[in-house]
């Protein structure tokens, strides 16, 4: 009962939204030249997940003002859900050259991190030398530890998310790139250590849960990891590899 409440509460949302954007169509059909019109619509099709529209939107805008690091932000956004990585580390170095923000650099250095770029240090260390708080130390430290993970140096890595969780012990990613840095090299203990320190500083993040099961798996332990791929998807419910590790072990 409670997962049929929730699909039809899923799908009214979704009608609600949909009628949304038929009514802020219309409306930037009337007022083409509206920039906050069109940026509602933006989110409104962002909302539906309709990424190649919304893009599309952001398009039209950035052809009246290609000079507004938030356009080329906010399109570099939409590609990065799009999962088109390549096009928004383009949109996300346009912001950066437009207007250097630390959001911008930041979300492009995260990137750059990802696929193993090493511009990403570099742009760290520039976020670093501004010398502005904790947390933002702790976002450079995170990325950099990103970085030497996705390049196999996981000794650097470990130490750059240890320094991370030192500046801001609530940053969930960092407890968990470092989980995976023990997994993957089969370092279990570590890894289950890590997955449990992340549920007692955030008890509700699911992810932390699938992985400490998933890890309890791997090391034999199939009753306890039952127990916690059913917590990770009591969760989050779209959590479908929790779904079929508990179909599988059941």
């Amino acid at each position: 009962a409670y997962c049929t409440h929730s699909n039809n509460q899923t799908n009214e949302e979704d009608k609600a939204k949909q009628e949304l954007v038929k009514q802020l169509k219309l409306r930037v059909k009337e007022n083409p030249d509206s920039a906050s019109i069109r940026m509602m619509l933006v989110n409104a099709l962002d909302s539906l997940k309709l990424y190649t529209e919304a893009i599309a939107q952001t398009d039209s805008l950035i052809l009246r003002d290609s000079l507004n690091n938030g356009l080329w932000f906010a399109r570099a956004q939409l590609l990065e859900s799009k999962k088109d990585t390549a096009a928004a580390i383009a949109s996300y170095e346009k912001a950066v050259s437009v207007y250097p923000s630390i959001e911008s650099q930041l979300n492009l250095a995260n990137l750059y991190a990802e696929t193993g770029n090493s511009r990403a240090l570099a742009l760290c260390q520039n976020v670093t030398r501004m010398g502005l708080d904790r947390g933002i130390e702790a976002s450079c430290d995170f990325i950099a530890g990103v970085y030497h993970a996705r390049k196999g140096n996981n000794d650097k890595a470990l130490l750059f998310f240890d320094r991370s969780i030192n500046n801001n012990y609530t940053l969930m990613e960092a407890y968990m790139e470092k989980g995976f840095v023990y997994y993957t090299t089969k370092k279990y203990e570590d890894a289950l250590k890590t997955f449990e320190t992340a549920i007692t500083v955030n008890n509700q993040y699911a992810d932390a849960y699938y992985w400490k099961a998933k890890t309890q798996e791997a090391m034999g332990e199939k009753e306890q990891a039952l127990i916690n791929y059913e917590r990770s998807l009591g969760l989050d419910k779209q959590l479908t590899e929790a779904r079929e590790a508990i179909n599988r072990l059941k």
